[in-house]
């Protein structure tokens, strides 16, 4: 059966992999996928067009383009960042500043908050639908163990959190949807690069390897699962 879909950051290496598998999986499936790049992924059913994530406006003007389909079958928030060329995860709280910060969150935490508020009513009412964000393990409270990262783990932690009460709220109106947080486990990209010598073996995932087992996750979810966090194999992460 063939789906409507919209990636959100589809020109990243998770987003990308989504958006390449989802064509490859039916022919027939429409999927929409915006970013900031200029990078799209050569196929006549998907959709590329652009998005600014810190930009309400870009944000809207997305979802307004996106009213060409009458709904969408699931919508995967795949952007985030943990550094760049202007800030990097703090390993004390004396590195903690309003700037790097800020930053974070606009990308982290308010920007996906946004683009659920302008993405949401576009869900399919008839059946079940999914809306997903890509959190992470360490935004989890009760599994911080070893402190430091500070803006990148509250930027997820309070993504957790939106998660969770729009699970609630959207439940109220569209009982057929599904809201859910899922974590990739760390997967060989621009994101993870500086970070990968401290990855165990086996444990670096491809892109690819990652939103197939997410995927598998997502199609196994129930309605009682919204509102939490999954890991990639499938694990319920505690926040």
């Amino acid at each position: 059966m063939s789906e409507k879909i919209i990636i959100i950051g589809g020109s990243g290496a998770i987003g990308k992999a989504f958006v390449e598998f989802y064509k490859e999986q039916n022919s027939s499936n429409i999927v929409y996928s915006f970013s900031r790049s200029n990078n799209p992924v050569d196929n006549e059913n998907i959709i590329n067009s652009y998005i600014d994530i810190q930009d309400e406006v870009s944000i809207a003007e997305a979802a307004e383009f996106s009213k060409k389909e009458d709904y969408f079958d699931k919508i995967i928030v795949a952007t985030g960042v943990l550094h760049d060329d202007d800030l990097s995860p703090e390993k004390t709280y004396k590195n903690i500043n309003s700037t790097s910060m800020g930053k974070v969150f606009s990308i982290n935490t308010i920007g996906p908050a946004l683009i659920a508020k302008n993405f949401i009513p576009l869900l399919n009412k008839e059946k079940k639908s999914f809306f997903g964000f890509l959190s992470a393990r360490v935004g989890s409270i009760s599994d911080n163990r070893i402190g430091g990262w500070y803006s990148y783990r509250a930027s997820k932690s309070a993504l957790n959190m939106i998660i969770k009460s729009l699970s609630i709220e959207v439940a109220r109106n569209n009982p057929n949807a599904i809201i859910a947080g899922l974590h990739p486990g760390t997967v060989d990209s621009n994101l993870s690069n500086p970070f990968q010598k401290n990855v165990a073996d086996g444990k670096l995932f491809s892109p690819d390897y990652s939103i197939k087992k997410m995927i598998s996750v997502i199609d196994n979810l129930t309605f009682e699962d919204s509102g939490n966090c999954y890991a990639w194999d499938g694990e319920r992460i505690e926040f």
